[in-house]
């Protein structure tokens, strides 16, 4: 391997080369999406360890993970697979010719000093042996500068591509898109009604718990309010899921809402992409903070290059948070609760140990019972679906999402998800635990949403109405809410006087 203090300044060259290329307003276009990511940046810069990706089961199975790119849906396919695999092989030798360059050089050293305290300094130009250890220590220094050049070319090639490269896939799960999702399980009866069912934000604002109109010159599309009832819905639906979760083991957490790009890219999201479903704060003010759109990119960057004891695995978490996603497909669901720009959800983490290898998958199943216990307390009708390949994304070995039915909509919505994301987070993020025999592993990283407020609250609404648009509020969440019906207010609170009104706005006298 390379000296340390070598390959550290043919780093920060590259780096500075492309902070220059990033930074120069003056004619030069903007890096593209493949062309950069805060995740190598951040490595490079040395703020964190460097990912492991394992190249050698890919290089191993050539065809195999061609196979399963093509099945996933990404920014790569096999051309792009096999230039990556091309990459690794030449940077491996490449590392390979730099330690054996400098051990000689190491030789070298010792030889030349072995010769300075044998013989006289003024007699040493004459010694033939001494010069040629001379001109081969010069030969060795020129190869290793270019060979140093050409690693740290060759890494950064290797890693914008790499870091895009999806999990493996579970031989189980469906090929194809969300239509060839499998329904395992459908649970519970779909509500009848012997009248004609209103949608959510119908009856959010007849009893005037939800609003979303006039509120696109205060807080921008997507938006809503949730006031008297409404509100204690939400911290209804939170409370009653930690109270579930903690007693089971599961650690509560807080977390940033603001985090780096690199925890993002860490745990197989992409803030570059372009339209970007992540929210980035102002780079001329911060250089790299983006607001998450889950708990999971917060409770992975707690891990972040740190390692746990086998003893304490698996470890649980639960994370109650704001989340912030950029719904970049404008034409879908422009109205209601279903896709929105900010949000409260309450997130399990999982991170296991991988001495079977089946850890995580058991550790995925018991997030889907618990998620499957939540729902169905709460009264819900749902079904379990097996996500097919194009529907993993990048980090998720296997996804398990559940559909609430939501007679508003007419049609089933998803609730919730669970992954199971094997070691491709921690192999970013440098997420580690000691064996039994205090060897460092790669951990196994396993996520599921536990309560997602605005789903769940479209699905409870509509289930539970009643003939004259009042609702029912399920008895697992009465003692938190202080009322088993949600009725309508004599009067609204608010009667609007602003400008764009039928007649005009009020007058002021």
């Amino acid at each position: 391997m390379a000296a340390p203090r070598a390959l550290a300044a043919a780093r920060r060259a590259v780096v500075a080369a492309a902070r220059g290329r990033r930074s120069a307003g003056t004619g030069a276009a903007p890096r593209g999406p493949a062309e950069r990511s805060r995740l190598y940046e951040h490595v490079r810069e040395g703020l964190s360890a460097r990912p492991q990706l394992d190249m050698a089961a890919l290089s191993a199975h050539p065809a195999e993970a061609a196979r399963d790119l093509e099945r996933r849906r990404g920014p790569l396919r096999e051309r792009d697979l096999r230039e990556i695999l091309q990459t690794w092989a030449r940077l491996e030798e490449v590392r390979a010719a730099i330690a054996r360059l400098e051990a000689e050089k190491g030789k070298v050293a010792l030889a030349v000093h072995a010769l300075v305290a044998a013989h006289a300094k003024d007699t040493l130009h004459a010694v033939p042996e001494y010069t040629a250890l001379r001109e081969r220590g010069r030969a060795v220094r020129l190869q290793l500068r270019a060979l140093l050049a050409e690693e740290a070319a060759l890494d950064e090639r290797f890693y914008l591509r790499a870091l895009q490269l999806p999990n493996s896939t579970h031989p189980a799960a469906p090929v194809g898109d969300e239509s060839q999702a499998r329904v395992l399980e459908v649970v519970g009866e779909k509500p009848a009604f012997d009248f004609q069912p209103k949608g959510h934000l119908e009856l959010g604002e007849e009893l005037d718990i939800i609003r979303q109109r006039r509120l696109s010159h205060i807080s921008g599309h997507r938006s809503y309010y949730l006031c008297g009832a409404g509100a204690l819905l939400q911290h209804a639906l939170v409370h009653f899921v930690l109270a579930k979760l903690v007693p089971k083991g599961f650690l509560p957490m807080t977390v940033p809402d603001l985090l780096r790009g690199a925890v993002f890219e860490g745990c197989g999201m992409q803030p570059n992409t372009t339209p970007s479903p992540v929210y980035c704060i102002d780079p001329a003010r911060f250089e790299d903070l983006c607001l998450a759109g889950t708990s999971e990119v917060g409770i992975a960057g707690y891990f972040m290059d740190h390692a746990v004891q086998l003893q304490d695995m698996p470890i649980r978490i639960v994370c109650s948070s704001t989340c912030y996603r950029a719904e970049t497909d404008t034409g879908r669901d422009p109205w209601g609760l279903y896709r929105v720009h900010q949000f409260t959800k309450v997130e399990m983490f999982g991170v296991t140990a991988a001495e079977s290898g089946a850890e995580s998958e058991v550790l995925l199943d018991e997030f889907l019972t618990l998620q499957k216990e939540i729902f169905s307390e709460l009264g819900l009708h749902y079904r379990v679906l097996d996500m097919p390949t194009q529907e993993l994304g990048l980090p998720a070995y296997r996804k398990f999402d559940i559909e609430a039915w939501m007679p508003g909509r007419g049609k089933y919505g998803e609730i919730s998800s669970t992954s199971n994301c094997t070691d491709y987070q921690s192999r970013r993020l440098n997420i580690m635990y000691s064996d039994g025999a205090g060897k460092l592993r790669y951990a196994h990283t396993v996520n599921g949403t536990a309560c997602a407020v605005p789903r769940l609250l479209i699905a409870l609404l509509e289930c539970n109405q009643l003939p004259d648009g009042s609702v029912r509020v399920p008895p697992a969440l009465q003692p938190f809410v202080g009322q088993d019906v949600i009725t309508r207010p004599p009067a609204p609170l608010l009667r609007y006087i602003g400008p764009n009104q039928p007649g005009g706005g009020q007058g002021v006298s």
